[in-house]
């Protein structure tokens, strides 16, 4: 059983919903991650989505795009960012890690050798923005032969023939994505989001996961409602870069959102 099934199953029998902060790997410095992730384990999360820093991030707004620019002025790589994940490992065992990312860099590695690379640094998931489950098989088969997650976005345009498709292919959980457009956009229609996510079980028994314009506690609640996971994104990273220049308020800052979306999911 996977690190991520594992983690679905223990929160269900606690009635707990999983919220999976995200932030990018390196950003605004590499000795900035390994501490933070920590940080937002205990401040509530239970996964984290490392973001692999990418030059051209099609699928992510101006704030996590600017992430990705301060962690590339340090030149991280995906053999960095697999570097600290191995790192968080050393002292925890337990906590899903899932990279998000493109496909670029893991192209270049070699899916073979990116998915023995990351089964052995010990991540649980891939979510690879841009290639589509159709046009994946050969990492698919990587992932797959190294016991990793595939991690597949469904937009709220998916048809339900798309759906099934995607939902066939991906472990570990499905990720909805609750806004037309890119991250950290705005107007959340959350009973829209609700309609959507029982389209989607309908095809598939896997945790749904809902990220995209979650940006406090009360939007996190809500979702929380009707979804397995609530992913945030934007609204940590900017709390990353409003406190760049210290990292202990970075720390902080992040975990203080967490507590309180936990806090009111929980509620």
């Amino acid at each position: 059983m996977s690190r991520i099934v594992n983690c679905f199953k223990k929160l269900e029998l606690r009635g707990r919903k999983a919220l999976v902060p995200y932030i990018t790997a390196g950003d605004p410095t590499p000795a900035v991650t390994l501490p933070l992730m920590h940080e937002m384990v205990k401040a509530g999360a239970d996964m984290i989505e490392l973001g692999v820093p990418f030059s051209d991030p099609m699928a992510d707004g101006p704030v996590i795009q600017a992430a990705s620019e301060r962690a590339l002025t340090y030149q991280v790589s995906l053999h960095d960012v697999l570097e600290m994940v191995q790192r968080f490992r050393l002292t925890d065992k337990a906590t899903p890690v899932i990279l998000m990312g493109y496909l670029n860099p893991i192209e270049v590695m070699g899916y073979d050798t990116f998915a023995r690379a990351a089964a052995q640094a010990g991540v649980d998931g891939v979510l690879t923005v841009d290639l589509p489950p159709e046009e994946g098989s050969d990492l698919l088969n990587a992932l797959n032969g190294q016991l990793l997650d595939p991690i597949f976005l469904i937009a709220p345009t998916s048809t339900d023939e798309r759906i099934k498709m995607i939902t066939s292919n991906a472990c570990g959980f499905v990720y909805y994505v609750a806004l037309k457009g890119v991250t950290g956009a705005s107007d959340l229609n959350v009973d829209d989001v609700a309609a959507q996510l029982k389209k989607v079980r309908r095809f598939t028994g896997l945790p749904v996961g809902v990220g995209f314009g979650i940006k406090d506690a009360e939007s996190a609640a809500r979702i929380a409602d009707f979804a397995d996971a609530v992913v945030v994104g934007s609204a940590v990273v900017q709390r990353v870069a409003d406190n760049a220049d210290s990292p202990d308020d970075i720390k902080t800052a992040v975990a203080d959102l967490l507590r309180e979306m936990r806090q009111a999911m929980d509620q």
